[in-house]
């Protein structure tokens, strides 16, 4: 199982993702559409042009499911019970069809569950960039893990 159990995260583990992706504009149309958002900076190549970015730009959302989405074969896939939050999302930098995005994923905290003693929380601080290095997506998400089964 490629998810870890609670016992074996720490704080300050950090992982690097193998998976990277470049942005395609099938992507940004799809999640537009899917999301309901008719928000012509996604998707009207003409309005864009005349805005300060001078194209369209990646729907933030696609960005920040890309970033998590990547981070679940490596942190919670098979050990994850619940999501419990994300915090602190932010879009420092945009992104634009074409880039290639790349996330790694730092713990900054473990604890107890105080309502489930087969489970643990845990917090990661997730960040994604584009192939120039620019953070372009970071949060941070806790989840409750599950314990090693006995």
């Amino acid at each position: 199982m490629p998810g870890r159990f609670f016992e074996q995260w720490q704080v300050g583990d950090t992982i690097a993702h193998a998976v990277t992706r470049t942005v395609t504009e099938t992507d940004n149309v799809l999640v537009s559409a899917l999301t309901h958002n008719p928000q012509p900076m996604h998707l009207d190549h003409e309005v864009a042009a005349a805005s300060e970015f001078g194209r369209p730009l990646v729907n933030s959302i696609y960005t920040f499911g890309l970033m998590v989405g990547v981070s679940v074969s490596d942190t919670t896939l098979g050990t994850l019970i619940a999501n419990l939050g994300y915090d602190a999302l932010t879009f420092p930098a945009p992104v634009f069809v074409g880039d290639t995005l790349r996330s790694e994923s730092t713990v900054i905290a473990v604890r107890d569950s105080k309502s489930r003693p087969t489970a643990g929380i845990v917090t990661w601080d997730h960040h994604s960039f584009n192939q120039r290095g620019e953070l372009v997506c970071r949060c941070t998400r806790s989840a409750l893990i599950a314990r090693t089964p006995a």
